[in-house]
């Protein structure tokens, strides 16, 4: 038996911005339809460890069955060494036999399917006429949400704001030349949310980043970097005043912290979660209703998401040649 081994590279190369947000797409919808099956994750978290694990298993049933899991380390200081958040592994399973298909490299996959699944979320839910960007973060996911709002909007600006005035400007200059707007650090969070009405935070904090009363009317935010019950970047007075749609329900209720603080201080019910964004592709759920209305994607993740973009990178891969086959 062979196994297909993808790099870091060779993924950005096949799994394209613009094509995943398709990929994105097609997965939620299948979940939506109960087409995928999908556990919570698993978390090994020890005290006195750097970081944790995360188990991400899932199953795509129909005339090609396959089984995917991802084992993903979260470092969160990772960042200040230079190195990425997450680290780990796609594995690719054959639905049918249990025989491993493909290893993948798992940090290329989130910063590419997360970004993408934002984008969903953007289309779905932002104004049409959004087109002023405020990220908050300097880091892999930043760079990937970029060009993921690139996508789904014709950006008229971007302001970027980071931990440090540095980090943010380091960006800048990295992808000043790549789109047509501009593209500005600014020094703190406040500034960087004047009059924005994209907003994505994509940071490793444990308390809030954002403030309600920096946040425009007509706003539409996608919060992806807080990814445990215990931590967020949205402050409560945001989240009570936002419609609040999610990746999975299932996952927002047991992990989503920016959610779940806000509901044990009261200031929310149940109910604030108002759909899945798989409900929205599908019909069954509404999503903005009024031009003025804050929309807010809490983002977690989903094993979904990496075994589809696993299946569409182990297709493309054997089309173009590229990856190297080993004897396993």
């Amino acid at each position: 038996m062979k196994i297909l081994i993808v790099t870091y590279r060779e993924i950005v190369q096949l799994l394209p911005m613009r094509e995943c947000i398709s990929v994105m797409e097609e997965a939620l919808i299948a979940l939506a339809r109960g087409q995928v099956y999908q556990p919570l994750r698993m978390v090994v978290r020890p005290q006195d460890a750097a970081g944790l694990m995360g188990l991400m298993p899932a199953y795509r049933a129909g005339a090609h069955p396959a089984f995917g899991l991802k084992t993903i380390c979260v470092f969160p200081e990772n960042p200040a060494k230079g190195k990425d958040a997450h680290q780990g592994s796609v594995m690719l399973f054959d639905g049918e036999t249990g025989e491993m298909r493909a290893l993948m490299n798992a940090s290329a996959i989130t910063a590419i399917r997360t970004a993408a699944v934002s984008a969903v979320a953007t289309k779905l839910l932002a104004r049409e006429d959004a087109n002023d960007l405020a990220i908050v973060g300097a880091g892999v996911q930043a760079r990937t949400h970029l060009a993921a709002m690139a996508c789904v909007r014709p950006l008229r600006r971007a302001r970027i704001v980071s931990r440090t005035l540095e980090h943010a400007q380091q960006l800048v200059e990295e992808f000043r030349a790549a789109y047509s707007f501009p593209i500005e650090a600014v020094a703190n969070v406040e500034e960087a949310l004047l009059g924005a009405d994209l907003i994505v935070t994509a940071t490793s904090a444990h308390e809030p980043v954002l403030k309600r009363e920096w946040i425009t009317n007509g706003a539409h935010i996608n919060a992806v970097g807080a990814y445990s019950s215990a931590t967020r970047e949205i402050d409560t007075a945001t989240l009570a005043a936002s419609l609040l749609f999610v990746d999975r329900r299932e996952s927002a209720i047991n992990e989503a912290g920016d959610y779940l603080l806000a509901l044990e201080e009261g200031a929310i019910g149940p109910e604030h979660i108002r759909a899945e964004i798989g409900e929205l592709l599908t019909g069954a759920k509404p999503g903005r209703t009024l031009p003025g209305q804050i929309t807010l994607f809490k983002s977690l993740g989903l094993a979904v998401e990496d075994l589809a973009a696993a299946e569409y990178i182990y297709q493309q891969a054997k089309s173009a040649g590229v990856g190297t086959w080993v004897e396993f």
